[in-house]
């Protein structure tokens, strides 16, 4: 179940190692144009229509509405909890300071 799956070996012929000499080598050719058959795939293919894609856009629109507005929720709760934090320091340093100056 855990081995690999490998592909068959190649079945080309081995590459020749000897480099030939500028005189043997073929002229180039021009290159012809590759024809390519139209390839069929098995995958649904998706279509929008006008109201899909104004419900997408919707959707979308509403995702990043909910979101800011997590998102500005959460800096709110942080600032006011710094500001009741910074409140109840300068309280408690009152109250020290009252109690030292006694």
């Amino acid at each position: 179940m855990f081995t690999p799956k490998y592909p068959p070996q190649d079945t080309a012929p081995p590459a020749n190692t000897m480099p030939l000499p500028a005189s043997d080598l073929p002229a180039p050719a021009a290159p012809a144009a590759p024809a390519l058959a139209p390839v069929s795939s098995n995958r649904p293919v998706v279509q929008l229509t006008p109201g899909s894609a104004l419900a997408l856009a919707a959707g979308g629109g509403a995702v990043v509405l909910v979101v800011g507005a997590v998102l500005v929720s959460m800096l709110l709760a942080v600032a006011i909890t710094g500001m009741s934090v910074a409140v109840c320091a300068l309280v408690i340093r009152s109250i020290l300071n009252s109690e030292r100056n006694r």
